[in-house]
């Protein structure tokens, strides 16, 4: 039996390869790597994220939802929202699972792809409490 169990790189499609990358790596200050010609990619935590132009219709759709770990995400919050990210709502507690509580807030990216932010906060220090 087959177990998927890590990820090894996620595709992330976009219109303009190089104004995502400048997304990516100048306002959510994703590691970049490298890029070849309508593509480019970074490193997030281990992760590999390929920003890419589809190359057939097969492909030309919006992504999966990416969420993004995070430690602090009122912080993150603030400071994406201070450099233009727009989010339709501020983060919000999802749900409590066992001692934490899963914070959660979505924004788009340039090319109307939706990502979002999670962080699993001690129950006892969530952000609104």
């Amino acid at each position: 039996m087959v177990k998927l169990s890590r990820i090894g790189q996620i595709a992330v499609n976009v219109r303009d390869a190089k104004r995502a990358i400048a997304f990516y790596r100048d306002v959510l200050g994703m590691e970049y790597l490298f890029e070849v010609p309508r593509m480019g990619f970074f490193n997030c935590d281990g992760i590999r994220v390929m920003l890419a132009e589809s190359e057939s219709p097969d492909f030309n759709h919006r992504s999966s939802i990416i969420y993004y770990g995070v430690d602090d995400i009122q912080s993150v919050f603030e400071t994406l929202s201070q450099a233009g990210v727009e989010f339709p709502s501020p983060p919000r507690k999802i749900a409590t699972v066992g001692e934490h509580d899963l914070w959660m807030a979505f924004f788009k990216d340039l090319d109307n792809n939706v990502l979002g932010l999670m962080s699993e906060v001690p129950t006892a220090k969530s952000p609104a409490d």
